[in-house]
């Protein structure tokens, strides 16, 4: 009886604690996050791309893709200023745990297992600003796709740092009826390499 109730003290510190920490997370990414309108650009773009594709005019449809670029560099502009902001932050405080499951301050327990999520933003940051200017030279309906992978798995990375990788990932598959694994294969090469070699993929 006395090991059963000394285990339940333990979980219920451990759920403590690790709340207290992604709190902490959510408080200090929102606060650089709350001043810009990434999350509402993002859902206007992945709407128009949806409604380009299933257009059967030509002109309008070019007509489309031709207000999305201008969207693209909008939402370019203030992912650039907000990941410009957010380098300043201590390097401590932009741990994130590599651990797949969440454990309260792994990133302080366990330091050689994390990666900066500074250097991350970067990296998305100039994935997303080059699909933008379509440095690929792909088709408009390519570009989306890329621009779309490269959202997508940047959202992934708040993700993880407010909360775990598997958290995450789930995030991902629910809202966006996509694996984390096909979000990496579909960014741009320049991307993917940075981050694998960035999280140790």
């Amino acid at each position: 009886m006395e090991i059963f109730v000394l285990v339940i003290l333990i979980a219920i510190g451990a759920y403590t604690l690790k709340s207290r920490d992604e709190k902490r997370r959510i408080a200090l990414l929102g606060s650089h996050l709350g001043k810009y309108q990434i999350e509402k650009l993002m859902e206007s773009l992945t709407e128009g791309y949806m409604r380009a594709l299933g257009e059967d005019d030509p002109d309008r449809r070019e007509q489309i893709w031709s207000l999305l670029s201008t969207a693209e560099m909008k939402l370019c502009d203030q992912f650039n200023s907000f990941v410009a902001e957010f380098s300043r932050v201590n390097e401590t405080d932009a741990r994130v745990s590599k651990l797949a499951v969440s454990i309260p301050y792994a990133d302080k327990l366990f330091p050689n297992a994390t990666f900066d999520l500074r250097k991350a933003l970067s990296i998305h940051a100039r994935g997303i600003t080059n699909a933008a200017k379509n440095s690929l030279n792909q088709t408009p309906k390519s570009k989306a796709f890329t621009m779309s992978a490269e959202l997508f798995l940047m959202q992934h990375t708040c993700h993880w740092f407010c909360k775990s990788k598997a958290v995450a990932s789930t995030r991902i598959l629910v809202r966006h009826k996509t694996s984390y694994e096909l979000l990496v294969d579909s960014v741009a090469p320049d991307t993917r390499n940075a981050y694998c070699t960035l999280i140790g993929r």
